[in-house]
């Protein structure tokens, strides 16, 4: 029996069951390529994609490989409506969705009508529940130290916890970068693990150099840390300077931040001048509940600066914890190939084959 053939292989239709999730200015068409060519699965990020990006990325891939992959989304983007007609109409390969605050049940209905699956990423447990009740195929569980946004529940708590409440297969995430966690999460039950930050920090990301520099340097996982200040929910990142600006910073600074942010993500909300000056008078008089709302909308264009545009001091940097232990960018086939081969060997050492 091979261990690794699992039910999310045989629903992805991918020879391992490891997911490179989908990273926003990360997860591109060469990132997704690379990971479907190695055996995995990949999400492209459509979140910080227009519609135009999205399809020609999507063709990117389709051209790149013969294996399916998945696009991630989310309903509050401007552009969501039409990315879901995008993911229908090319549903012979887009194989899965992943959202956070995700569809409404009837959207999720016209996917799974389509034949493409719902794998939504949840940090809670009742989140987990309320996802398969709307129709979820799959879920994505993120524990405490996954990077972005996350929860508070550590993964090896939150695990069991999903697993004893769903009845459809569970992946887990936060934490995990090697054969070691895969074959740990296969033995607590999961059908297989998702990864961000290991795949951010391999040869195909296009990360900068400048700031990829930035995770190999971090050797302390206190300094990939979770903190409210970019947008008002928990988000891990490494610390640097704008990060702690913003944590130091009072309330015009944060008002500072979140109107010149907007101003950059114009041509992607559609937010027009009168709008933008409309939402800072509403700032000036309600306080901090707007600005945390602003920066919410605006906080893609603080991520890109550092993702994108290599500023690594002057936009914020999303990551799991797991960074600390990873000292190296190599191929993606190269990590994949590594963590099954670690995996088979730690199986094989538990089962005396």
């Amino acid at each position: 029996m091979n261990a690794l053939k699992t039910r999310l292989t045989e629903l992805l239709g991918c020879d391992y069951p490891i997911v490179q999730t989908a990273m926003g200015w990360v997860a591109d068409a060469k990132l997704v390529i690379g990971t479907s060519n190695a055996g995995g699965f990949g999400f492209l990020a459509a979140a910080t994609m227009s519609t135009p990006e999205l399809e020609a990325a999507i063709a990117e891939v389709r051209a790149g490989t013969e294996r399916q992959f998945g696009v991630n989304f989310h309903m509050f983007q401007p552009n969501a409506r039409e990315v879901i007609e995008v993911v229908l109409k090319n549903r012979d390969r887009v194989r899965a969705v992943s959202y956070g605050r995700g569809p409404d049940a009837a959207t999720i209905q016209s996917f799974k009508d389509a034949g493409v699956l719902c794998m939504p990423t949840v940090g809670a447990l009742k989140h987990a529940i309320k996802a398969v009740e709307l129709g979820a195929d799959i879920i994505t569980i993120q524990g405490g130290e996954g990077g972005g946004h996350t929860g508070s529940v550590p993964t090896t708590l939150l695990l069991p916890q999903v697993l004893d409440a769903v009845d459809v297969p569970v992946v887990a995430a936060g934490g995990f970068s090697n054969g070691r966690g895969l074959a740990g999460a296969l033995a607590y039950g999961a059908a297989g693990i998702a990864m961000g930050t290991r795949f951010l920090m391999t040869a195909e990301s296009p990360v900068p150099a400048s700031t990829l520099q930035r995770y190999v340097e971090v050797k302390d996982p206190a300094r990939i840390r979770a903190s409210k200040a970019l947008d008002g929910m928990p988000q891990r990142m490494i610390d640097n300077p704008f990060l702690l600006s913003l944590e130091r910073g009072g309330f015009l600074r944060r008002l500072f931040v979140a109107l010149s942010s907007a101003w950059q993500w114009k041509a992607y909300t559609g937010m027009s001048t009168a709008h933008m000056l409309k939402t800072a008078i509403s700032a000036l008089r309600e306080g901090d509940s707007a600005i945390q709302t602003m920066m919410a909308a605006n906080a893609p264009v603080i991520i890109q600066r550092a993702m994108v545009q290599g500023k690594p001091d002057e936009g914020v940097l999303p990551s799991g914890q797991v960074a600390a232990v990873i000292d190296e960018l190599p191929p993606v086939q190269a990590v994949i190939d590594g963590i099954v081969r670690d995996a088979q060997r730690q199986l094989a050492a538990l089962t005396g084959e």
